[in-house]
């Protein structure tokens, strides 16, 4: 079976003030996210669908873009309107985007 293809934008591309899902794992959520992200584990995703909005486009990032991809096929496939960012978090902190800390610390992108 050939793996789907999903829709994926570049960090460039990006409108201001996107809808953000950071499907990461809570470390590296803790370590440095966007400022106004929702964020939802890739393992938690299906229990937890009723956190993420549906009224929008939702952008869907992680650490390199392999879990948010298949995190935003999950969502399109069940009725969101889900794009990958391509090269997640990494390209959204090397691109300039402000990036927080949990407990004030020093915001990084591990």
């Amino acid at each position: 079976m050939m793996p789907q293809e999903v829709p994926t934008v570049e960090v460039s591309e990006l409108p201001d003030n996107p809808v953000l899902l950071d499907v990461r794992e809570d470390d590296e959520w803790r370590a440095g996210h966007a400022p106004d992200a929702v964020h939802i584990p890739l393992g938690e995703l299906s229990a937890r669908l009723t956190e993420v909005p549906q009224d929008c486009q939702v952008y869907v990032t992680c650490r390199g873009g392999g879990r948010s991809k298949r995190a935003t096929a999950y969502l399109n496939q069940n009725g969101w309107d889900a794009t990958n960012v391509a090269g997640g978090m990494r390209s959204w902190h090397s691109s300039g985007r402000p990036i927080v800390a949990e407990h004030d610390g020093v915001p990084e992108v591990i």
